[in-house]
């Protein structure tokens, strides 16, 4: 999950700049099992993904994916705040 602090003024043209890119992930990503963009306008967006290993995830994100989030070019101008990445598993029930 990463979750990105918008400018408030700039809100709805990041969402629509977050999800014109993400909708191709499927396609050029076959290890991402499931993805979402959750919206908590006015400042507030964040993008969750699910991958089938932890191998793929790297495919995505490289090897430092525990530490650095995905940033897209010119996604910075939007933000005031560096994007904040955070890991979840699955507790088994």
């Amino acid at each position: 999950m990463s979750e990105a602090r918008v400018r408030p003024d700039r809100f709805e043209a990041f969402r629509d700049m977050i999800v014109s890119a993400v909708r191709g992930f499927p396609g050029r990503y076959p290890g991402l099992v499931d993805h979402e963009v959750l919206l908590g306008p006015p400042d507030s967006l964040l993008y969750v993904s699910r991958w089938r290993s932890e191998r793929d995830l790297v495919a995505y994100a490289g090897e430092d994916w525990r530490d650095r989030p995905v940033v897209l070019p010119g996604e910075d101008e939007y933000l005031v705040a560096p994007l904040r990445v955070r890991h979840f598993t699955v507790a088994s029930l």
